[in-house]
């Protein structure tokens, strides 16, 4: 009798730390196995946990940024190893976002608005990293729909 090659990956007490490629978007099937789940796993966890909503694509396929498959992690981590209830774990990351001010804390500014200061110096360290962002992301995009 064979074993499935993904088995390993699976077994929820395995604590081994995960890396995470350096991309800017994974989809669900690359999520599911990098945290060693499957994937209508992370769309029920969806449901529960209102801060984990991956973007979708004009396709429909979902979208999840690398902060998202850290919370993935961190859920699984959460319900797995240290067995948290989905209700408990998802109280206990409500309440981490909460002590977190430095990034909480900002006031959002309109997107006009904002862009508008950002640009206004035309070489500044800022605008090279904004612009450096976006073509990062529209070579992630182009790379997807190859």
């Amino acid at each position: 009798m064979s074993v499935p090659e993904n088995t390993a990956e699976q077994t929820p007490g395995s604590s081994a730390p995960q890396e995470i490629p350096d991309k800017l978007y994974f989809r669900i099937g690359e999520v599911a196995r990098l945290a060693g789940i499957k994937p209508y796993v992370l769309r029920f966890w969806e449901t529960e946990f209102p801060s984990l909503g991956p973007k979708k694509s004009g396709t429909g396929h979902r979208l999840y940024r690398r902060k998202e498959v850290e919370m993935v992690l961190e859920i699984k981590r959460l319900l797995y190893e240290k067995r948290f209830t989905i209700e408990g774990a998802r109280k206990f990351i409500e309440t981490r976002g909460k002590t977190e001010p430095a990034r909480t804390a900002k006031a959002v500014k309109p997107a006009k608005k904002a862009q508008a200061e950002l640009f206004s110096a035309a070489s500044s360290p800022m605008a090279d990293s904004f612009l450096q962002d976006i073509r990062k992301e529209l070579r992630a995009i182009a790379e997807m729909l190859k």
